[in-house]
């Protein structure tokens, strides 16, 4: 839990406090440990001063590194040190300090303490059955000026929102394939837009075919659990014809089919979902924040696994755009089923632009990291609002080239397009694929399979499903904080 209170060290267990570099020599608590060089303010770094009295206290120094070097992205992060600090002392109160910044407003500092502390905070051990479950800490917010306190509560509860959305995100991510199938997430769903407000309609098997939806059907067939499309219906601004279409990957098991993946690549493969999972927590962050736009989200859930109805290399299908498809790799899965999604939004839900997030490509990962989001785009200005919002969010994105000679490479000698285009530039190819589905609108294809999963705790993110890039898409349909600061 978080609030709003402002609290001293006698009233709780712990209080966190950002230091800046500079700033170091004007604490006595830790001044003697600058001259030792064990605590030098540096961004990230954590000194814990222990006081005894009728019970252990601990003032926890957080390093935030230079003041003019500041960014919110550099404190979120040196925030969850501290948080995970906290975590470790088992306290159950704390104290967290507002820092005082020129470039960070009050309303800046409290969302960006609030997602620090929760995302840090999070983790996934629901199925241990030893007893490691810490009771929520109560995080008091303190240094807020009496009269900014509304504004700052606003703020506060609309991160909360935002914050819980990429915790839904994460949450579906982790899950096992054996909890979170098709018909599952689409009941999770369900249960979702009835709490948020948004609208859920899910489609089976025989409305998909006869949508003619052949791609994505053609991944989808070999499984028990049948595949289904969940449609997620968001109208906040009702006079308006603009609609913004989201299509996430809803790979909830992926085996590579016939191009069966090796054991160890295969382990973490329930997190194929990932675009699905950031899609869900972003219409749940919408929808509660009554954002004032048009949101239209679709999910072609199934899974890929080895049957005898599978699909084949070798096999040519059809899609829902009537495009035929000449299949190399039953592997480059995803791409089939974001075609026939991108297609049924465009053309029944009637989106004026289109935003696809995937775990599309390894090419993706070895290329950028974890750290950086592949971007493919036909719409340089559609571009730069993903990056205007990215800057407020800390989570980065790097556009690839998007050149004709690309283009070539997804062509076939027997169809009208093929499903891989060989080794090279294969996050490229991959997005372009999906970009033969666009038709003529602004169209964003986000390749998340560096940075939906990372193995160890790093910032906020902890280890397993990150919740990239639901603070993003958030961002690019929130109204401006109204301070000009982020």
């Amino acid at each position: 839990m978080i609030t709003i209170k402002d609290v001293t060290l006698h009233e709780v267990e712990a209080l966190l406090i950002p230091v800046y570099e500079d700033e170091v020599s004007n604490i006595n608590k830790v001044e003697v440990l600058k001259e030792q060089k064990a605590f030098l303010g540096k961004e990230g770094e954590v000194f814990c001063a222990t006081t005894i009295e009728e019970k252990v206290r601990y003032e926890i120094f957080i390093g935030v590194g230079k003041k003019e070097d500041f960014t919110s992205e550099g404190f979120r992060r040196a925030l969850s040190e501290g948080a995970r600090k906290a975590k470790a002392l088992k306290v159950k109160t704390l104290g967290v300090q507002l820092l005082v910044n020129e470039k960070l407003c009050v309303g800046g500092n409290v969302k960006a303490i609030t997602e620090a502390m929760s995302l840090a905070l999070y983790d996934f051990i629901k199925y241990k059955t030893t007893d490691q479950h810490q009771e929520e800490m109560t995080i008091y917010l303190t240094g807020v000026p009496e009269a900014k306190r509304d504004r700052a509560q606003i703020k506060l509860q609309e991160t909360l929102h935002i914050v819980e959305g990429v915790i839904i995100a994460r949450n579906l991510v982790n899950e096992p394939s054996n909890i979170i199938y098709p018909e599952s997430l689409a009941k999770e769903v369900e249960k979702l837009g009835e709490e948020a407000g948004f609208e859920v309609e899910v489609m089976k098997e025989e409305t998909i075919k006869e949508l003619g939806m052949e791609a994505f059907l053609a991944v989808g067939m070999s499984s028990e659990n049948k595949p289904r499309l969940i449609v997620m219906r968001y109208m906040g601004e009702p006079d308006s014809q603009e609609i913004l279409g989201l299509v996430g990957k809803g790979l909830t098991y992926d085996t590579g089919g016939y191009s069966l993946k090796p054991t160890d690549s295969m382990k973490t493969m329930h997190s194929d979902m990932g675009g699905a999972g950031a899609v869900i927590g972003a219409m749940s962050a919408i929808a509660k924040n009554k954002v004032k736009r048009n949101i239209v989200a679709v999910v072609a859930a199934c899974e890929n696994t080895i049957s005898g109805s599978s699909y084949k290399p070798g096999d040519i299908i059809g899609s829902m755009a009537g495009k035929s498809i000449e299949i190399l790799n039953t592997d480059a899965e995803g791409r089939l089923t974001l075609a026939d999604a991108v297609t049924y939004i465009i053309e029944k839900e009637k989106v004026t632009e289109v935003i696809d997030v995937a775990t599309l490509t390894g090419a993706a990962l070895v290329a950028l990291g974890t750290t950086t989001t592949a971007v493919v785009t036909n719409n340089s200005a559609f571009y730069e609002r993903l990056q205007g919002a990215a800057a407020k969010t800390g989570e980065t994105f790097w556009e690839l080239p998007n050149h004709k000679d690309y283009q070539k490479l997804i062509k076939s000698e027997v169809a009208d397009l093929k499903n891989v285009g060989g080794r090279n530039a294969g996050t490229i190819t991959a997005g372009l694929f999906i970009g033969e589905f666009v038709k003529d609108l602004p169209w964003l294809h986000l390749d998340i399979a560096g940075t939906s999963w990372v193995e160890t705790n790093t910032g906020y993110l902890t280890k397993g499903a990150t919740g990239v890039p639901v603070r993003t898409l958030y961002a690019m349909v929130e109204g401006p904080c109204g301070c000009g600061k982020h």
